[in-house]
């Protein structure tokens, strides 16, 4: 199978979660600076979400910009990575609501690291169905960056326990590392 209708579903999905995410944002009830000041935990959650939404698509874009053929392992894969992503909505509106909350942090967190083990799972899956000279597979080599990423989520969820704020810089860190799409696949192009 080649790509293209994967890639056309996972780029309608994406967009519905945004979709989805941003009808959660509800207008100041006033029209004051209070009222404005009163939602900017849930601008600011649907803010850093989207920010997240639009780093897996554009490192999912380069992923099958190099993948030269689909599979169902590879279908089943992308629809796992795409659950965890359709989460976001969820939580990002949680957390919103109370971002000081432990169980808030907690589940964002925990849906970040999901969305992360399953792009992993999903790379794995696209690499394992192509031969040695398949290019990913040397772009990422050992790829440190993701391994360290579902690391740094496991460990901002335990020290959600702990500390939110410290589990949300973790949260930040870890995308301010993803902002810039995966240099090692664009090298390989």
């Amino acid at each position: 199978m080649k790509t293209s209708r994967l890639e056309a579903f996972s780029d309608g999905v994406l967009a519905i979660i945004i979709t989805i995410m941003v009808l959660e944002l509800k207008a100041p009830e006033l029209p004051t600076l209070e009222a404005l000041c009163s939602i900017a935990p849930v601008f600011i959650s649907y803010v850093f979400s989207f920010i997240y939404l639009g780093i897996y698509w554009n490192n999912h874009h380069h992923l099958f910009q190099i993948t030269e053929k689909v599979n169902g392992k590879i279908l089943w894969a992308n629809l796992h990575l795409l659950f965890w992503l359709s989460l976001i909505p969820f939580t990002t509106a949680w957390i919103g609501d109370d971002f000081n909350s432990k169980i808030t942090v907690i589940s964002y967190g925990v849906v970040l690291l999901l969305s992360a083990i399953a792009y992993y799972i999903l790379q794995m899956a696209i690499i394992r169905s192509h031969d040695n000279k398949f290019l990913l597979r040397k772009a990422i080599g050992k790829d440190k960056k993701g391994k360290i990423s579902i690391l740094l989520y496991f460990l901002g969820v335990a020290l959600a326990f702990i500390n939110t704020w410290v589990a949300v810089l973790i949260y930040i860190i870890v995308a301010i590392t993803w902002l810039v799409p995966d240099k090692r696949i664009e090298k390989s192009l």
